[in-house]
């Protein structure tokens, strides 16, 4: 149960399925997290909330078995759920896709603030809030263009 959850449903898996290797695994995380998000864009954005709270919950849980000696696993990819999850909460439009961009970059070049180091913490938890953190750059890079826009 550990590995559906933390693969995201084994969406995390498919890239080693499809190029042998787990390159571009954590974007297919990411992918499911876009999807759930574009089926609560009519609800209140405490549902995005509820939802992001729900992600990070299991990414912790799923990732725990898999995060001995600070291993950040490529196909575990509950966690870019959760940080996706985070980065759209109470988004639609551009500025929700400007917040999907942002988080996404953050996620993979890991040179903002928080981020590197948030990847440094042991265990799940430095597995889970790098993404958590990156997700939080794309919130604000989302509501700034709402907010100009």
């Amino acid at each position: 149960m550990h590995r559906f959850i933390a693969s995201a449903f084994y969406a995390g898996l498919i890239p080693r399925r499809l190029w042998g290797s787990d390159n571009g695994a954590g974007t297919f995380g990411a992918a499911i997290a876009v999807v759930i998000s574009l089926l609560l864009w009519r609800y209140p954005w405490w549902v995005g909330v509820v939802a992001f709270v729900i992600a990070f919950g299991l990414s912790l849980w799923s990732a725990a078995p898999f995060a001995d000696d600070h291993a950040d696993p490529g196909w575990v990819v509950m966690d870019e759920v959760a940080g996706t999850l985070i980065a759209v909460i109470g988004l639609t439009g551009w500025p929700w896709l400007v917040a999907v961009v942002v988080a996404r970059l953050a996620d993979i070049f890991k040179v903002l603030p928080g981020v590197p180091q948030a990847e440094r913490l042991p265990g799940a938890v430095g597995i889970t809030m790098d993404d958590v953190i990156a997700g939080l750059y794309g919130l604000a890079a989302g509501w700034l263009v709402w907010w100009i826009f």
